[in-house]
């Protein structure tokens, strides 16, 4: 169940509108953070209790080496949910206690209680007779176009080209050949 499903639940439950349960869950959930924001614990019988938790700086040791470490004093959120409520979600039996929603009388202010005392005493009206009741004809709503999701063209994936890799140049072997010495020439004198 989401927040829209919550809200459009508790709407149903205590006939009214989404728009006042909308507001009614937004004021709960604000009071809670509130409340639990400035270290006061909330608990709500048979449901759960949400507190904070501070926790001090304290010495620990790194595991992978042994090594003495110092750790942060740090804030955490703790919800417990409550006997009740771990009961009915264990056994999957839901108990219900709430009680129909009755709506409170409207208070008469000074004036309307003055107002009230000086008014003669009520006569009948006279009884109107009522024309039979019509139904409303069914409208239909017209009809919506969804709109037909265009798919995006698909992505080639750019081409990765390999380095280029450098060809090896052979040289050919040189030959090597011993010169021959040609006969020195005789000089006469």
């Amino acid at each position: 169940m989401n927040r829209r499903e919550l809200v459009a639940e508790i709407a149903e439950r205590l006939e009214t509108d989404k728009r006042l349960a909308e507001a009614f869950v937004q004021h709960l959930v604000d009071i809670i953070t509130e409340k639990v924001s400035k270290g006061e614990p909330v608990s709500i019988p048979g449901f759960a209790k949400f507190a904070r938790r501070d926790s001090k700086a304290r010495m620990g040791r790194n595991p992978a080496t042994g090594e003495a470490i110092r750790i942060k004093a740090s804030k955490k959120v703790r919800i417990t949910p409550l006997k009740a409520f771990k009961d009915a979600a264990l056994s999957g039996r839901v108990v219900r206690k709430a009680t129909p929603v009755k709506k409170a009388p409207a208070r008469a202010t000074a004036a309307r209680k003055a107002a009230v005392a000086k008014k003669a005493p009520a006569r009948k009206a006279p009884v109107a007779k009522k024309a039979p009741a019509r139904k409303a004809p069914v409208r239909k709503a017209p009809a919506r176009k969804t709109a037909v999701a265009k798919k995006a063209p698909a992505r080639k994936a750019p081409v990765r080209k390999a380095p280029a890799k450098k060809a090896v140049v052979r040289k050919a072997p040189v030959k090597r050949t011993v010169a021959k010495k040609a006969p020195a020439k005789r000089t006469t004198r």
